[in-house]
């Protein structure tokens, strides 16, 4: 049993947007490839009301596919447009609102991690800003994208938007992490372009910016944004983006221009330091609300008892150790939410059992759970 865990932070009820969160509990977007052609069905609403009937605050959906041909590959990653795929995701809504939780779709474009010849539109080639891998090995496979295809782009993007509102989600997150579409414009290796859209770091956030205020311009001044970023890449742990809080100022700055209201900051492990030369336990979440005065979601393996792709920290890692760490980073104002990823996949109960105080009787997350939809 873990003692005075109602006390916790995590399970404060939070404001978002014009309306409050029952728990600053966020279920972290997780690819789960179960929507049959596309289509979000009653399987998929009902995972995901039950993460809301057990006590998380804000759900992120899956990654879903913008109206674009090259977004995503495969038949069962959700889309975010045509009229099915939309009712499939009204649906969801409706229970997640029904069982007392608020839910946000996460919008996505792969560029160069789709491989060419992938389904659902075989004929449409991967894209990217430099027709370049994620390993910076320039291919005839991935089209190079035209200023033209560019707009296309941020025009798809803020029609997912406008749906997502007319559909009745409470925000949206804009996938600008792990080395797909978005990243890969702000990425030094994978950007080489020499219009407004490439250049130094500031010029690489541009994709981003028109992005984000085109987005901010479909769904009004009210609606909430949310803007996932990281340092690391699908492809490399060790990536950088920026080499220090200047750097990293330069990235966000121009977005909360164009209009993102909360940063969702990926990192493997939480408790990691970012910029450590210049203080000793800030992580990403905590930088980039100190730089952006924005709210901002951290994350990494707090919700499991080893860490992420590692073994070398394995035996000092457990929930409960993770759990203070997060209660005295949020009561220090470091950050507002905390996103739970794999432990809400493998348990739906997650956050009730947090509460009462019976972490010991969670289903312990295992591999086997990503290919069951529950």
């Amino acid at each position: 049993m873990v003692e005075k865990i109602a006390g916790h932070s995590l399970l404060e009820k939070v404001s978002f947007g014009n309306g409050q969160l029952k728990s600053r509990v966020v279920m972290a977007p997780m690819t789960r490839g179960f929507s049959p052609n596309g289509v979000p069905d009653e399987k998929v609403a009902q995972y995901y009301r039950r993460r809301a009937e057990n006590g998380v605050g804000l759900i992120i959906t899956e990654g879903t596919a913008i109206d674009h041909p090259s977004a995503v590959a495969g038949e069962t990653i959700p889309l975010f447009y045509g009229e099915d795929a939309l009712k499939g995701w009204a649906n969801v809504v409706a229970q997640v609102h029904e069982a007392g939780g608020k839910i946000i779709p996460q919008l996505w474009h792969v560029g160069a991690a789709r491989k060419a010849g992938s389904l659902p539109n075989i004929d449409s080639p991967p894209v990217s800003p430099s027709g370049i891998t994620l390993k910076g090995k320039k291919i005839d496979q991935i089209k190079v994208l035209t200023e033209e295809d560019i707009h296309d782009l941020v025009d798809a993007y803020a029609k997912a938007a406008k749906s997502a509102k007319e559909v009745g989600f409470d925000g949206i997150e804009l996938h600008g992490a792990h080395g797909y579409l978005i990243d890969q414009f702000f990425w030094e290796l994978t950007n080489k372009r020499t219009d407004q859209y490439g250049g130094d770091l500031q010029e690489r956030s541009t994709f981003a910016a028109e992005v984000v205020k085109a987005c901010r311009q479909s769904v009004g001044p009210d609606f909430p944004i949310v803007f996932r970023y990281s340092q690391w890449k699908g492809t490399d742990y060790k990536a950088k983006l920026a080499n220090n809080s200047k750097e990293l100022e330069t990235i966000l700055l121009p977005l909360v221009e164009a209009g993102v209201d909360i940063f969702h900051c990926s990192t493997r492990r939480i408790w990691e330091p970012e910029f450590v030369d210049e203080h000793p336990t800030y992580n990403l979440a905590a930088w980039t609300k100190k730089i952006t005065q924005k709210p901002t979601i951290a994350v990494g393996s707090i919700g499991i008892n080893r860490a992420y792709l590692s073994s070398e920290d394995n035996a000092q890692i457990t929930i409960e150790k993770n759990l203070k760490i997060v209660d005295e980073k949020i009561n220090a104002g470091e950050y507002d939410y905390v996103a739970i990823g794999r432990a809400l996949l493998a348990d739906p109960e997650w956050v009730t059992k947090l509460k009462d105080g019976a972490l010991d009787q969670v289903k312990i997350y295992t591999k086997e759970a990503e290919g069951t939809l529950y």
